[in-house]
């Protein structure tokens, strides 16, 4: 069962001090050339972000794990590989690392290499339909394997009565362990930011061919 913070009343907070227990954040990224709103919106949602944290972790305890997607490997160098892939997530985590937390390699190398390497043959525009359904076969199967590598790896890194960060994508599609409470962080500024990336995508839809 997943709340989101700005659902939880306190006395339902309470009831949860006990368990393995998972924050887990959107992650949202930056791009070189994106419109100055779109940073804007960003920003705000980092913000907001960090601050439904800090109410959650005030509530329940110590937050004990961070993980991160695409991240695979443990302390200083996995915080550098989050600060060169998104700053905001690094102000975040180097927070709570200096407060005793510890980052975790989530994702294991070769199953995230192959992943990657498959979504890139996706998106590289193929002709034959017989090739394209080989490979989405193929990129299937790596998404299952690496989603089931980053639950066992949640699972047996997480301790009893341990709480723990997980930033990743919304579209996941990860089976966390049945015993770990889910507590999604959805700051207001994320329907900002999915709104405005809707109204991009319409006004590409309605610029004329050509």
């Amino acid at each position: 069962m997943g709340e989101e913070l700005g659902k939880i009343e306190k006395p339902a907070v309470e009831s949860f001090k006990k368990g393995r227990k998972l924050f887990f954040v959107p992650a949202i990224y930056s791009a070189e050339g994106v419109p100055v709103e779109y940073i804007g919106y960003l920003n705000k949602y980092w913000g907001q972000a960090g601050k439904q944290l800090e109410e959650l972790a005030s509530k329940l305890g110590k937050v004990n794990r961070i993980y991160h997607e695409l991240i695979d490997a443990p302390g200083d160098q996995g915080t550098e590989g989050i600060k060169e892939l998104n700053e905001n997530s690094f102000e975040i985590i180097k927070s709570y690392i200096t407060r005793g937390a510890q980052l975790e390699a989530l994702e294991d190398t070769e199953l995230l290499t192959e992943f990657m390497d498959w979504s890139r043959c996706l998106m590289i525009g193929l002709q034959s339909p017989k090739v394209m359904s080989k490979i989405y076969e193929y990129y299937v199967e790596a998404v299952k394997k690496r989603n089931e590598q980053i639950s066992k790896k949640i699972d047996s890194s997480l301790k009893e009565n341990e709480i723990g960060i997980i930033l990743m994508r919304e579209n996941h599609q990860i089976q966390f362990p049945a015993d770990i409470e889910i507590f999604y962080v959805s700051p207001p500024a994320l329907n900002d930011i999915k709104r405005w990336i809707r109204e991009q995508e319409s006004k590409k839809d309605k610029e004329p061919a050509g």
